[in-house]
């Protein structure tokens, strides 16, 4: 059988002067083997058309007809085929003679290749989707009208619907990846099975009144120049679709998990319990934190970090008079009215407006280049707010859409000061997210897989550390922001003990919520929430605190190396300059800088 992933090569036309679909042969062609932005441009073209969701998201409208699928054997050994040829294309380039910000572009699209392929030995298609994420979560949302997915034009309507086509044959696959799963004792924990359900039955995806149903979005959205001819034409289409492939694909795979699945999930509750599970969670802690730091060597940090952070609560108890226990005083600021001063949303909105403006000033002092994308502060639409949390949503780099960081407020009244106003608002907005992925959307000289690239460690690590610069602006001289600061370095200090302790054996579900709760002003919903979304994905909650620690090791070094010619400005500067990186690429790329100042 000819690999699936040559039939979508084919397809699109990108692999020329290839006779056969033997998985030896090279899916690029005619590029120079010295030639590194060759190489890396023809890679991320490729890897787009592998996974056009990406190039949807990412504005890039070529394939938003189409849906790979992407957890099939045969696409899965096809992409392995092709990294590694792209692997023996980097080969042949001569590192030496690079340049500086040549040598960081072949380190990261190195790391990149070996990374995409050594998860495949560890068979994430066994679990195709979780609670938390995978493509029937991001469906409905893309198929809303409110997502990345067009709805604009009478091709994106169309291109839509031939999206969906695929849909039902993904989660067939899926179903078998779950059996095959089953069979090898590669299971999901029960505790999540059971949330799974519900999300597959939710009434806004199974209703048949159209109305409700949120795949009609773009129906009841029709843009104003359609003739009636298509605008009936869709609407039936539309109805079709969400009675022939969207409801009953979702209903079956409900039932499979009730009936099939869920009585063969395990009890477990860490990764630690599959098999090979020790080697599997190693992986996924290398692959999240670009580092090679062991979970003992995490586990150590976060301890350390807790206790740190405890002691400086209980500075802003002893501040504030509060006379109980430090986990009284979390328990406290939850419910104290000092914590929350605002009545209506503008004042929310205000109190954020004046964060803003009382950094400005400063950002001169700590950045020499600033984004061009414009910036601004909305309150979360009403539709989604109370499910939503306070988010940055990505501008694009020729200013159409503005960077835009939304904070939901179902009750102005309600608004908790404590949650970390001063420090969300430099991790979400300014300078974190909205600096660093502005900067890297802007940049047109970097390769495309950098300037629309993820590093899990680097991007949450830069806006983490964003939050340490609190001081240094102005800000946390309020006690109750203070102490909104340090559950935000809490959240991500405990983080680093229970996905390590749940994912080692070491913790159980219910020890790691108790921790969470001793540690962090949380409900219980949201400390049950937060704690299964790690039990869902190993490691990806460490990336935060480990990458905020790595650029700050980074900065008190080099001030100290460097002394009077260290510039804040620069460095911060040469941080960001070409994107997200691994954290160890990052160390090779800073220490060049320092030696040319």
């Amino acid at each position: 059988m000819r690999n699936i992933l040559y039939k979508i090569l084919f397809g699109f036309g990108i692999v020329t002067g290839i006779v056969s679909c033997k998985k030896t042969d090279s899916p690029i062609t005619k590029v120079t083997p010295a030639d590194l932005d060759s190489i890396a441009s023809h890679y991320y073209e490729q890897y787009l058309k592998l996974y056009p969701l990406e190039a949807t998201a990412q504005g890039d409208l070529r394939y938003n007809d189409q849906l790979p699928i992407n957890i099939d054997k045969d696409f899965i050994s096809g992409e392995i085929s092709f990294y590694n040829s792209v692997q023996n294309q980097l080969k042949k380039v001569d590192y030496k003679s690079l340049s500086d910000e040549k040598k960081t572009v072949y380190d990261v699209l190195d790391y990149t290749l070996k990374d995409k392929t050594e998860i495949y030995a560890y068979h994430p298609e066994y679990i195709p989707f979780t609670q938390f994420s995978g493509l029937p979560l991001d469906l409905p949302l893309l198929g809303s009208g409110s997502g990345s997915q067009p709805f604009k034009t009478e091709k994106d309507y169309s291109d839509w619907l031939k999206r969906v086509e695929k849909f039902p044959l993904w989660m067939d696959t899926a179903m078998e990846n779950f059996r095959e799963g089953i069979a090898n004792n590669y299971v999901l924990p029960k505790k999540l099975v059971i949330k799974m359900i519900p999300q597959m039955n939710a009434e806004e995806i199974t209703t048949t009144d159209f109305e409700k149903n949120i795949f009609y979005g773009p129906i009841k959205n029709l843009p104003k120049g359609f003739t009636e001819a298509q605008k009936q034409k869709f609407t039936n289409e539309y109805k079709e679709m969400i009675l022939k492939k969207i409801i009953p694909t979702y209903t079956k795979m409900a039932n499979f998990l009730e009936t099939v699945y869920l009585p063969k999930a395990r009890s477990t509750d860490g990764i630690n319990a599959l098999p090979k599970g020790n080697e599997i969670y190693a992986y996924y802690v290398k692959s999240q934190t670009t580092t090679n730091k062991t979970p003992e060597e995490i586990n150590k940090i976060g301890l350390e970090q807790v206790a740190m952070l405890r002691r400086e609560m209980e500075k802003v108890k002893q501040q504030v008079g509060f006379s109980g226990t430090l986990e009284e005083f979390i328990t406290h600021v939850k419910t104290d009215p000092e914590a929350m001063p605002y009545k209506t949303n503008k004042e929310v909105l205000d109190a954020f407006n004046r964060i803003l403006a009382k950094i400005t000033p400063k950002l001169n002092t700590m950045f020499s280049v600033t984004p061009k994308t414009p910036f601004e502060i909305r309150q979360t639409e009403k539709f989604r707010e109370a499910s939503a949390s306070a988010e940055y949503k990505v501008g694009t780099p020729d200013g159409k859409r503005p960077g835009i960081f939304y904070i939901p407020l179902p009750d102005p009244a309600k608004f908790n000061v404590t949650s970390g106003m001063e420090s969300l608002f430099l991790h979400e907005a300014i300078p974190g997210h909205h600096y660093q992925i502005s900067l890297q959307q802007e940049n047109t000289k970097l390769s495309k897989f950098m300037r629309f690239g993820w590093s899990n460690a680097f991007g949450e690590g830069w806006a983490h550390y964003c939050e340490t610069l609190g001081p240094e602006f102005g800000l946390y001289t309020d006690p109750y922001q203070k102490m909104g600061y340090l559950s935000d370095q809490m959240l991500r200090a405990v983080r680093l003990v229970v996905d390590t302790g749940i994912h080692t054996g070491k913790m159980t579900r219910e020890e790691a919520i108790q921790y969470f709760l001793s540690n962090i002003s949380y409900d219980e919903a949201g400390a049950v929430a937060e704690i299964e979304r790690y039990m869902a994905m190993p490691g990806q909650a460490q990336g935060y605190k480990i990458g905020a620690l790595r650029i700050r090791e980074l900065r008190d070094k080099y001030q100290k190396q460097l002394g009077s010619r260290f510039s804040l400005a620069k460095f911060h500067d040469e941080i960001l300059n070409q994107g997200t990186l691994p954290l160890d690429v990052l160390d090779r790329k800073m220490e060049l800088w320092a030696k040319k100042q």
